[in-house]
């Protein structure tokens, strides 16, 4: 994403924010504690909905400009959360030893990385076993024929035009096949954002402890 697109993100989601999407994020994060990872914490806009119940907050962006705008609100003193460890970090290359964390959060983050079976991959090892992982993410419309056959006409633009954002990916099915167990989704329309991108899937997976059989064996 470019130094433009990342200045003006925020005010060009929120409207989508008000109209439901900040309720998701709060309802997702407010479940958290222990040791917390975020992959693509963007502009910083979860910072202020982690409980007093999360002890270490990691928020790891690899994009240049929109690391800026996140260490801006951190240096305002936004966030609920005391210190927080900025990482210059793609989510496909974490710089943490194997189970860190007890929990993992993704939130309109795996639509734009390169790579996300690797992205999950490296998610389920930095997370202890029974660690959680807690996502938002516009997806494809595989119950809308027509509004999916858009998207893979608009996809090869919007690429270039959104940092990299795909409108077709799969993820439910992605987290399921990196091993995590499911607990929890949800379908639902992200009103006031473009036809296009509002499918979503959002809940909670962990990573099955030991003796716990996951579905990808």
């Amino acid at each position: 994403m470019n130094k433009v697109a990342a200045h003006f993100y925020d005010r060009v989601m929120r409207g989508v924010e008000l109209a439901g999407l900040g309720e998701w994020r709060a309802e997702l994060l407010g479940t958290l504690e222990g040791a917390v990872i975020e992959i693509g914490a963007g502009t910083g806009r979860n910072l202020d909905l982690y409980p007093s119940s999360v002890t270490r907050l990691v928020a790891c962006e690899p994009n240049r400009h929109m690391r800026a705008h996140l260490e801006h609100a951190l240096a305002a003193g936004t966030g609920a959360v005391g210190a927080v460890e900025v990482v210059d970090a793609p989510a496909e290359h974490l710089p943490f030893p194997d189970a860190t964390f007890d929990a993992a959060v993704s939130t309109l983050v795996l639509c734009s990385v390169d790579d996300p079976t690797a992205a999950l991959d490296e998610v389920r090892r930095v997370l202890r076993p029974g660690g959680r992982l807690v996502f938002i993410e516009h997806v494809a419309a595989e119950d809308r024929p027509g509004r999916l056959a858009w998207q893979h006409r608009l996809e090869p633009v919007w690429k270039r035009l959104a940092g990299n954002c795909h409108l077709t990916r799969r993820t439910e099915d992605a987290i399921g096949g990196a091993g995590f167990e499911l607990e929890r989704v949800e379908r639902a329309s992200m009103r006031k954002a473009p036809p296009f991108v509002r499918p979503t899937v959002r809940g909670s997976a962990h990573r099955p402890a030991a003796g716990e059989v996951s579905p990808a064996g």
